[in-house]
């Protein structure tokens, strides 16, 4: 314990002393005096980066014999209509990281602007973006991968590949995990009808759960942790929800059976609204824990260049420790990864056979 107790000790006064140069960094004093300030390392912006939607993939970037910085894209098509100026199709790398303007727009924040002539914001030109960004290009590659694994394993099962022989290649992959949703999430919350929902349960399990993997592929977006990407299966859920209804559903809604007249407009209220906040936590689940694990990862590696700038030798101590805590949650990442897209696919079924329970029940109780 006496051993541990001065490691860190040590360790924490080796991190936080002030580094002492016995001789001064000449052209360092000489940029200094000139008012060449280095722009020091934003946190922030490297988060924010991560996490948000952008108009290119940011790979790396490098400095020039000059000193000049040179980043490393790979670019999007950039898809923009105006009622004033009409159809505009071009490369993101037109705008040279936000430095150049093309066709009278240029891209601040991620954000295309129309300008005028003399560069100025054109407020009176109405501009509509309908880009491929980087989480669009990935959703659609997802799902290029996701219809190709389901159509290629569907040829080799109409084959006979799995019936009549064992299954091969990415049926023994994959079926484990069919199996897994069908047994344990679709028959255990719609009984007799989780044949007519699998289909759909399915979907949406691998599509989330492939997104999630490339989320975690450093250079990729987090579709995933993109709030508009739940928002929309979120509304898909919703829909096959409501179309799952029937009157009991309805009617234990606005009439709940039971309970006493003044407390039932407090309990209609609730069970309405009810109804709405189910495909709500479904978009606030996923959209939340995708984000905070990428955010957490980046601020561990953050933490590097943080105290690197407090003096080279906390950076170098701060990297071991770093790193490790980063392997570690990105571990839990790919176990979050695979938990996610099942919560999401699980409690979406259970929202729908929720929607049918008192028809289930009543077909029950006849068949008793």
């Amino acid at each position: 314990m006496k051993y541990c107790l001065v490691a860190v000790l040590s360790l924490f006064l080796l991190m936080f002393a002030p580094s002492l140069n016995a001789q001064e960094n000449h052209e360092a004093a000489a940029h200094e005096n000139a008012g060449e300030k280095k722009k020091d390392f934003d946190a922030a912006e490297v988060i924010f980066g991560h996490i948000l939607d952008n108009h290119e993939y940011h790979l790396t970037e490098y400095h020039d014999a000059a000193g000049n910085l040179h980043p490393v894209s790979l670019p999007l098509p950039v898809i923009v209509y105006s009622p004033q100026r009409g159809w505009n199709i071009f490369m993101s790398s037109r705008f040279e990281h936000g430095h150049a303007t093309y066709e009278g727009y240029k891209m601040e924040d991620n954000k295309i602007i129309p300008i005028k002539e003399d560069g100025s914001e054109a407020e009176d030109v109405k501009v509509i973006d309908l880009s491929i960004t980087r989480n669009v290009a990935q959703m659609l590659f997802a799902l290029a991968i996701l219809v190709w694994l389901m159509t290629s394993i569907a040829s080799s099962y109409k084959a006979g590949v799995g019936v009549k022989s064992a299954p091969k290649g990415k049926q023994n992959l994959l079926e484990p995990v069919i199996t897994f949703v069908r047994d344990e999430v679709a028959k255990p919350n719609l009984g007799h009808k989780y044949e007519k929902y699998l289909p759909y349960l399915l979907t949406t399990f691998f599509f989330i759960l492939i997104n999630n993997i490339f989320g975690l592929i450093p250079g990729t977006a987090n579709v995933t942790g993109n709030i508009a990407f739940t928002v929309v299966l979120g509304l898909i859920s919703f829909v096959v929800i409501l179309f799952s209804t029937n009157k009991h559903f309805w009617g234990h809604i606005f009439n709940p059976p039971g309970v006493p007249g003044f407390v039932k407009p407090i309990l209609v209220l609730v069970e309405f609204l009810g109804v709405f906040i189910k495909p709500f936590a479904l978009i606030i689940r996923l959209f939340a824990n995708m984000v905070a694990g990428h955010i957490i990862i980046i601020c561990l590696i953050s933490l590097i260049f943080i105290f690197g700038q407090m003096s080279s030798v906390a950076g170098w101590a701060t990297s071991p420790v770093a790193i490790g805590f980063t392997v570690f949650i990105y571990m839990i990442e790919v176990l979050v990864a695979f938990l996610q897209a099942f919560i999401f696919t699980n409690l979406t079924a259970v929202f729908i056979g929720a929607a049918f329970e008192g028809e289930h029940t009543h077909s029950e109780a006849a068949h008793h």
